[in-house]
């Protein structure tokens, strides 16, 4: 045992003699994850605690599963539940596909100049920060003088206040969230078209392929692992959707619509100072958001070749 521990040993300094660089190089995102991600797991037991500021973390008395019972049975859970995943699930259904078809459509692009402007048009978004995408969105339906209403009024119908109005508020988020997001994300799909032997596209053009042909039988077979990739991924946060921004654009008026988990974890945990009981949402979100990642990762692997692990 003494030797096979001295064969490591000297295995290790090898490897650190002669990789040192890109040891160091390791040892900074490594340092970042062990600090803020690996740590702060130690403060997820007040999810099982009623935790006293005055006692700390380990002074405050356990009760178990008690904080997610409270959560289960107040009337809060299932519209909770029922925002969260409707607005997820609608940014995925109408979101994921949008960057895929963006990207397909300017690989297809001969002019080049015409494909940068438009590349550089969809990508300058991503770029806005959400407090000001959320005052552009209040600027522009503003039901005195903002852009949209002044159209409806042009046409002789009465204006509409969308950010008030519960039913409004979903197709504002998703639609606002793909145009700032869709030119970002088509990146890593350009990039796996860019990675398609040219070969293949001068094969078909010669057999006479169309466009669509092309598409169909190179294209999407070509970014279809990278598509799964962070089609997966995505599942992974279905239930961490942008607090940021719905809770900027959250108001009286359509809450019942705009009240996600992520925006009820902040009011319970950081305004009402509830820290156990949020502590204990936050991390049956984060359960809920490990099995969807594990149970569609296990899915891809049955159904194609190509999954994150």
């Amino acid at each position: 045992m003494n030797g096979f521990k001295k064969v490591v040993i000297q295995q290790i300094s090898k490897i650190l003699k002669r990789d040192w660089q890109l040891v160091v190089l390791t040892l900074m995102p490594v340092t970042y994850f062990v600090i803020f991600h690996y740590l702060p797991m130690y403060g997820v037991q007040i999810a099982f605690k009623d935790y006293i500021a005055a006692k700390g973390i380990v002074g405050s008395p356990w009760v178990g599963f008690k904080q997610f019972q409270r959560f289960f049975n107040s009337y809060q859970f299932w519209p909770l539940i029922k925002n969260t995943l409707s607005l997820s699930v609608m940014q995925l259904l109408f979101g994921f596909p949008v960057p895929i078809m963006l990207a397909i459509m300017l690989n297809q692009l001969k002019q080049q100049k015409f494909k940068r402007f438009v590349q550089t048009v969809t990508y300058c978004p991503h770029f806005i920060s959400i407090i000001v995408m959320t005052g552009m969105l209040y600027i522009f339906l503003s039901p005195r003088n903002g852009l949209i209403n002044l159209f409806i009024k042009a046409l002789g119908k009465d204006p509409v206040f969308f950010v008030g109005d519960p039913k409004w508020f979903r197709p504002i988020f998703i639609i606002s969230g793909i145009w700032q997001n869709a030119g970002w994300s088509a990146i890593i799909y350009i990039a796996a078209l860019a990675g398609i032997s040219p070969d293949l596209y001068e094969a078909a053009q010669i057999d006479g392929a169309s466009k669509f042909q092309i598409v169909r039988h190179i294209d999407l077979p070509g970014i279809l692992p990278t598509a799964i990739t962070m089609f997966i991924l995505e599942i992974g946060k279905i239930m961490n959707i942008g607090f940021q921004k719905a809770y900027l654009m959250q108001n009286g008026l359509n809450i019942s619509a705009s009240e996600i988990i992520p925006t009820y974890i902040y009011k319970v945990g950081l305004i009402d100072a509830q820290f156990s009981y949020s502590a204990a949402i936050g991390l049956f979100n984060n359960v809920i958001n490990i099995i969807l990642l594990v149970s569609v990762n296990k899915l891809a692997q049955k159904t194609s070749e190509h999954s994150l692990w």
